[in-house]
């Protein structure tokens, strides 16, 4: 599913997430200041899944001395990020490709933002593990994605929701159903319990859930 590889798409990507992710703009607050209780103010910070910039962007705007290494698989994405920073792309570095395009670091804080659910499974762990690798030991990251219990009708309950809030946010019935549908086909979503154990198998302690937005979680963890 490369949705990115359509200029339309890229164009009005930044009209999407507050409509499909309900409390968008307050898990990119959250997520800023959670990465702040520990990271300095001169922090390194490492986004994957970096395309669109919007993240990037509120980190920049709250955290003026924060530097930032972005990765993201389109190049078409990566140029809507750095359009999106503006006056702030001067202080993000941005890197084509997956985890590992991104530099070694040391980072001292990591955010993946509606990201993981693309990744495929057997790369979960691989992907989590490589972020662990580049954080200084203690430096938090943050990860929200889809995730909802897979099991005895709950996945079509949870699927058909995510439908629904995307009708009530103005988008066309019939293009929220094919939204529900591409996402019941590519996206690779598994239960918050199933979520929280990859974490720590990827090296990463203190897993805390801070956000949860109809079928979307968020965690906090340290490296």
């Amino acid at each position: 599913m490369d949705a990115y590889a359509d200029p339309d798409a890229v164009a009005r990507y930044a009209e999407r997430p507050p409509r499909l992710v309900p409390g968008f703009a307050d898990l990119q607050r959250m997520c800023t200041q959670l990465l702040a209780e520990s990271a300095p103010t001169d922090a390194r910070v490492l986004v994957l899944g970096a395309g669109g910039g919007l993240e990037l962007r509120t980190f920049a705007q709250a955290q003026p001395h924060w530097r930032f290494d972005g990765v993201d698989p389109s190049d078409a994405m990566l140029a809507l990020a750095t359009r999106t920073l503006g006056a702030h792309a001067h202080r993000a570095q941005l890197h084509h490709g997956y985890i590992d395009a991104a530099p070694d670091g040391p980072f001292d804080a990591a955010a993946c933002l509606l990201t993981l659910h693309f990744v495929p499974l057997h790369e979960r762990v691989p992907t989590l593990a490589a972020l662990h690798r580049r954080l200084r030991p203690g430096a938090p990251l943050v990860v929200a994605h889809m995730s909802f219990d897979q099991h005895d009708g709950a996945r079509a309950r949870w699927l058909q929701r995510y439908a629904d809030f995307a009708v009530s946010s103005g988008i066309a019935p019939e293009q929220a159903e094919h939204g529900r549908a591409a996402v019941a086909e590519h996206v690779h979503i598994l239960s918050p319990a199933q979520d929280e154990a990859l974490l720590r198998e990827a090296g990463f302690s203190r897993v805390e859930s801070f956000y949860q937005g109809l079928g979307f979680r968020g965690w906090l963890a340290l490296a």
